[in-house]
């Protein structure tokens, strides 16, 4: 497998290039708001912020910041943001993690058009889709303009892996019944997120060049910039898909390590009889090694916990979502009386067990719970990847 410092030439351009160039049209004249983070740059690291205000053409009137914040330091997830001014760019930044997850109308107030530069990692429950689709929504009511400057899904563009999400379960880390690898670039979804299900907003995708489905980012010559806090490099990406459903769980998901979503345990696990189970559920592309972490912060702070780090060994042949399906049997057959799901609240909910929402339904609680077969629920979500790769095809743009 390539690390990430493998391809040294740049082979994809991300779509701030192209709207600052090709497609300027959109943009020369107006006033514009720009929904982005740290990792909004391009392939030389100019952010798309300075890029913008910058072009003698456009007036950069407004900076939004998805969950952790425009300059992503909050570290810990579930932390609102405030808002704040940008003193550099001299323009306001409005905090879409906060009182409101939805740009008001005083917010679009005087804006041409809403610039959304985000950079996705391929999974349905990262906020920053939903933060897409609520702009798209508001910007539709106020009659703004959606301009979504696409970027590579890092964890390449054919994988499709879990069952869609169903209705009752929806929340902030899940609005639309889609699968939880989904295989769509930001722009991709934004088509899906409008038009089949239902946002009506004037949107604009500007292209990605040169972007194959297959590639994962390191594959692009593009750089790796921490989208959020706890994906810190493209490895802990390429595991988040399953690796997630632990914030659904009181075992540490590795948050306060300096390796999130690879390292799993928990203060009563036996790290080594857990790797050595997981290792002979012979699962493929992956590797467990026994490990013993003491997380800085969140669950289980400062206490050593017992566990596993998820080793990829081929990313084409790994299953993300039924390795971490496989994950937390084997950790609640360590310890029945010991394991935990996280109780609410959790992203807003109050009501909703956090690990129905991540996983989309109730039936990957009830078959833990009740010893069931997972080879049956991993076959159920079959269906679902054939549907939805069906339902996909007409919203692709690579």
């Amino acid at each position: 497998m390539p690390s990430s410092t493998a391809v040294a030439r740049q082979i994809v351009s991300p779509g701030i290039d192209r709207l600052l160039t090709a497609d300027r049209g959109l943009i020369a004249g107006k006033r514009i708001g720009l929904v982005c983070n740290p990792a909004s740059v391009d392939a030389d690291l100019r952010h798309s912020a300075d890029r913008l205000a910058a072009d003698p053409e456009v007036t950069l009137a407004a900076l939004f910041g998805p969950q952790h914040g425009f300059r992503s330091d909050l570290q810990d997830n579930m932390i609102e943001t405030p808002h704040g001014r940008d003193c550099r760019r001299q323009v306001p930044i409005y905090s879409l993690y906060s009182e409101t997850r939805e740009p008001t109308a005083a917010m679009l107030a005087g804006l041409d058009a809403l610039v959304i530069d985000l950079q996705d990692v391929g999974t349905r429950v990262y906020t920053f889709i939903y933060t897409m689709a609520n702009c798209m929504r508001a910007a539709a009511r106020h009659g703004v303009p959606v301009i979504v400057c696409d970027r590579a899904n890092p964890i390449d563009g054919e994988s499709i892996e879990g069952a869609r999400l169903q209705t009752e379960w929806s929340s902030f880390v899940g609005q639309f019944p889609i699968p939880m690898r989904h295989g769509l670039t930001v722009g991709e979804l934004a088509r899906l997120f409008n038009d089949a299900f239902g946002i009506g907003a004037e949107l604009h995708v500007i292209p990605l060049t040169g972007w194959r489905r297959s590639m994962y980012l390191d594959e692009t010559g593009l750089p790796w910039i921490i989208p959020s806090p706890n994906l810190p490099t493209l490895d802990s990406a390429v595991v988040y898909p399953g690796a997630v459903l632990f914030e659904g769980t009181m075992l540490s998901e590795g948050r306060g390590t300096t390796r999130p979503f690879e390292l799993i345990g928990a203060p009563w696990v036996d790290g080594e009889r857990l790797a050595a189970v997981m290792n002979d559920r012979g699962l493929p592309g992956v590797h467990f090694r026994a490990v013993f972490f003491e997380p800085t912060f969140q669950k289980h702070a400062r206490r050593s916990c017992g566990g596993c780090q998820i080793h990829v060994l081929d990313r084409r042949t790994f299953a993300p979502l039924r390795t971490a399906v496989e994950l937390i049997d084997a950790f609640r057959r360590e310890n029945r009386e010991a394991f935990d799901w996280r109780q609410p609240p959790y992203e807003y909910e109050h009501d909703k067990q956090p690990i129905d929402i991540l996983y989309g339904s109730d039936r990957l609680r009830h078959t833990i719970e009740d010893d069931g077969p997972l080879d049956r629920l991993v076959a159920s979500w079959r269906a679902d990847e054939d549907d939805f790769r069906r339902q996909r095809e007409p919203f692709l743009l690579y």
